[in-house]
């Protein structure tokens, strides 16, 4: 019998909506919490490994047995691929089955930002009637220069989306687009540091990785546009949190739309919490309920074809 583990826990619920996209046949459990002591006793036994937020170390990697970890998503900072290696452990993730869903969370952020609207909410909701301080810094989006650092399936989503409202868009990657791509979506490549000179709203969709971390600080925050916005919705560690508080609090940038943090979740100190021109999201920005069965099918085909000694989707292969 097929063994599979959800590394985060989950209610029993959860597990009964899963169950039924699984392979015939194949057992379904949850790690009892996320305290490694527990995730390896899940893992006894179990031949397949699936994975939200939770990490995946080496010791997880080192149970015997074990074939596979499948990331639910795109991120796989978290998973530790050396270790894989090393065991024989196949990683897969599911490249592009969210790109929609963080794109138009990333579209959201930004008009949230630019037209304030959470600012006029909180306001309403507290009982007053703030229009006129929020309509004074108020923007449209609308033929502005935007930039999209990491141009993968969801900077490409996100172009597509930018589109409706004339937006000039640049765009950051190491591998430039083709020019049919590019004329495709009306998009621009340029290096970062000419990017953030330009734009007026900076969108961080990127992986996280040696090359990316921390990669937006207190130095290339100063490069950007006074006025602009910055949106992360790519991993929190891309971005140095602290330094860019400083740059909201001096007033450099206009405002920042962020769903990701450096610590999930977001801790009671963090500097962003204290500002006012800062919209902030709990990582939803991959998750969409219509979604949800079509990734446990994609997941499991890919197990199945582990199972079947065959190749899962050669898109998806991480190890």
């Amino acid at each position: 019998m097929t063994k599979v583990v959800l590394l985060d826990p989950a209610a029993p619920e959860r597990l009964d909506r899963i169950r039924p996209h699984l392979p015939q046949g194949w057992t379904l459990v949850a790690a009892a919490s996320r305290d490694p002591a527990d995730q390896i006793a899940a893992l006894r036994g179990a031949d397949f490994a699936i994975t939200g937020d939770a990490p995946v170390t080496a010791p997880m990697m080192a149970v015997p047995g074990l074939r596979a970890v499948h990331k639910w998503g795109v991120g796989y900072d978290g998973i530790d691929l050396d270790a894989a290696r090393l065991h024989g452990v196949r990683v897969f993730r599911t490249t592009g089955i969210n790109a929609v869903a963080v794109a138009e969370t990333t579209l959201g952020l930004i008009l949230a930002v630019n037209r304030n609207i959470v600012r006029g909410h909180v306001g309403i909701r507290d009982g007053g009637w703030p229009k006129g301080q929020v309509s004074a810094s108020c923007t449209t989006l609308s033929g502005k220069t935007v930039g999209i650092v990491g141009m993968g399936h969801i900077g490409q989503a996100l172009a597509r989306l930018l589109a409706g409202f004339g937006c000039r868009i640049l765009y950051a990657k190491r591998t430039p687009l083709s020019a049919a791509q590019e004329a495709e979506l009306h998009a621009s490549h340029a290096p970062l540091e000419e990017l953030l000179a330009s734009a007026d709203v900076v969108t961080l969709n990127c992986d996280l990785n040696d090359s990316t971390r921390n990669l937006i600080d207190r130095d290339r925050l100063a490069l950007m546009k006074p006025g602009a916005i910055l949106i992360n919705a790519a991993r929190g560690g891309v971005l140095v949190e602290p330094d860019l508080a400083q740059a909201l609090r001096a007033g450099r940038l206009r405002g920042a739309g962020i769903d990701v943090f450096s610590v999930e979740p977001i801790q009671p100190d963090n500097p962003l919490l204290a500002l006012d021109n800062v919209v902030l999201t709990p990582h939803i920005s991959g998750l969409d309920a219509e979604g949800f069965a079509p990734s446990i099918r994609r997941m499991a085909a890919n197990l199945q074809a582990i199972q079947d000694e065959g190749e899962p989707n050669p898109t998806d292969i991480l190890v």
